[in-house]
């Protein structure tokens, strides 16, 4: 059909999203039917009482009923708010800390950090209040509930409303977990397309990889790569995986949606080309952070460029397209000449070794076409043979108008370095290395990657910003290739169902397990909370509002 829908994505969805069955949806099941899980579930500590967030809040809540636990679990949150309050507030923030836990004889009063711990802590705090002060006290803390006490929550209910969690997360995925919405781009394999969870109301974008696509141009090892890349990575930065899920034609990721446009359309397509410094510099710091919790989980990115940052409603951007990502063992480098021409590297064209260089590279790339709203080694639009760009990017020094200041002038030049030995970042520190150049004097990276800073621009709920749905060309249809079993082995590695981190997320943000923890399992409302219930809308509202 040429009609084609092009309501914005913050109009598309049931208003509250939910659907009317969610309770039946996501129903726990009973205690007894978790015993395998319970038997079978890693006894970690960090995974399960940090890294999964309905396990950190599920433990923070059997700590609660035990007024020792309590003060521990307090003390860790008065240090999250001290790592995070704002440079002028920073040494009074610290003197509470210290006065409320290390005092003798303060009710809060922890016992299990040594003297000598805290008294380096007050003359830190006095010299230079560094936000990692407390690192020592709060690992000393965490290695004391990850004993005795995490033992006592393996017995408690709190873990066993965790295991029924756990089952429900483990159930299977198909397409009808979603309710499936407009086109909102390509990808390489298939289209993408807006989609929400039926059972909690959340909005994502659905990458469909069509299977006679993908066999016909042999991807089948690149979209394996990109889905195990995606599942690693937990960042506010980078695009995060949430479902995968197959159909008969299709497998499909499930990933964070971001209806704010990329970086491409902001730079060339909102009246002067570029910005102003402060927001290029703001999005350059959110990089950063990205490419430091890409580093974390040793990969390196490949293809930094404008097309592939994108915006969320709020203005904040995120790493996207992971396809071309490679995860680097330990103490061991690449080689290969991919990325996109105009953005790689001189090391990747000289198809010499690398690890994270590349990226560190890329990031001089983009701040330089957000300032001067044209990248470095080639105008906008210009007509220019491939090897052409690569002899600039390994011979040619780049220039700069005045629209750079000093500073910008001075990043991009440190990152622009055609040597990987001399480039910024490419030491053993990487990125911290790169936070601490002048030109991010204001920003607080501890507040940025805590989602407290204000983005310099936001997007409009009402626009779109890509190209018109129309102008997405259609996919030809593929001929010639046929699906058979020898196909389902790749089918099952890709398809995993709900990716841990970033389902509990959901659960959790729009509010369903706080609704259905306080609903006891076999029906009876918990002592946590009396709810009256709402009442039912008959059938002529629902007319009008849309959801017959």
């Amino acid at each position: 059909s040429n009609v084609r829908d092009i309501t914005p994505v913050s109009l598309l969805g049931k208003r509250s999203g939910r659907s009317k069955k969610w309770r039946e949806m996501l129903k726990l099941p009973p205690v007894s039917h978790c015993e395998g899980i319970r038997c079978s579930i890693e006894r970690d500590y960090n995974q399960l009482c940090d890294k999964q967030p309905i396990g950190r809040l599920l433990f923070r809540q059997f700590c609660d009923s035990r007024p020792d636990l309590k003060r521990c679990i307090e003390f860790l949150d008065a240090v999250a708010e001290y790592e995070v309050s704002s440079d002028e507030k920073r040494i009074d923030c610290g003197l509470k800390v210290l006065e409320t836990y290390f005092t003798n004889g303060s009710a809060a009063h922890l016992p299990e950090i040594p003297q000598e711990t805290v008294n380096e802590c007050k003359a830190r705090l006095e010299k230079n209040p560094s936000k990692d002060l407390f690192m020592d006290c709060t690992r000393i803390v965490h290695e004391y509930l990850s004993r005795r006490p995490f033992e006592a929550y393996q017995d408690s209910v709190y873990f066993s409303r965790f295991l029924q969690w756990k089952w429900l997360e483990k159930q299977p995925v198909t397409k009808h977990t979603f309710r499936h919405y407009r086109v909102l781009g390509k990808g390489g394999f298939g289209e993408v397309c807006a989609c929400q969870v039926r059972a909690t109301g959340k909005m994502y974008a659905c990458k469909k990889l069509e299977k006679k696509r993908i066999k016909k141009r042999k991807g089948e090892a690149m979209a394996l790569n990109e889905k195990r890349i995606l599942e690693k990575v937990n960042s506010r930065f980078v695009v995060s995986l949430s479902y995968t899920y197959e159909t008969k034609d299709a497998l499909c990721l499930v990933l964070t949606i971001m209806n704010g446009g990329d970086l491409k359309f902001h730079i060339y397509n909102m009246g002067n080309p570029g910005f102003d410094e402060e927001r290029a510099i703001f999005y350059a710091a959110e990089l950063c952070c990205g490419l430091e919790d890409l580093q974390k989980e040793r990969i390196v990115y490949r293809d930094l460029k404008p097309e592939n940052i994108l915006l969320d409603d709020c203005g904040h951007i995120r790493i996207s397209d992971l396809g071309l990502a490679v995860q680097i063992p330990e103490g061991e480098t690449v080689r290969g000449r991919v990325g996109t021409v105009g953005y790689m590297a001189p090391e990747v064209l000289k198809n010499e070794k690398y690890t994270f260089s590349p990226d560190w590279w890329g990031l001089g790339c983009l701040i330089y076409e957000m300032i001067e709203g044209q990248s470095p080694f080639r105008k906008h639009k210009e007509r220019v043979k491939r090897d052409e760009i690569d002899r600039r990017v390994k011979e040619d020094q780049e220039m700069y108008s005045d629209k750079f200041s000093e500073e910008a002038k001075s990043i991009c030049r440190m990152l622009l370095a055609k040597n990987p030995g001399e480039r910024l970042g490419c030491t053993e520190d990487g990125a911290a290395v790169v936070k601490q150049h002048p030109i991010f004097k204001n920003i607080n990276f501890k507040r940025l990657e805590a989602n407290m800073l204000e983005p310099p621009f936001l997007p409009d709920p009402r626009a779109v910003y890509c190209k018109d749905v129309l102008d997405i060309e259609q996919f030809s249809t593929v001929k010639g290739v046929n699906l058979d079993t020898t196909d389902d082995d790749f089918y099952s590695k890709f398809v995993t169902g709900c990716v841990s981190i970033p389902w509990q997320n959901e659960m959790i943000e729009t509010g369903c397990f706080e609704d259905i923890n306080a609903y006891e399992t076999d029906g009876t409302v918990s002592p946590e909370r009396e709810r009256s219930p709402k009442p039912k809308r008959g059938f002529f509202h629902r007319l009008f509002s849309g959801e017959v």
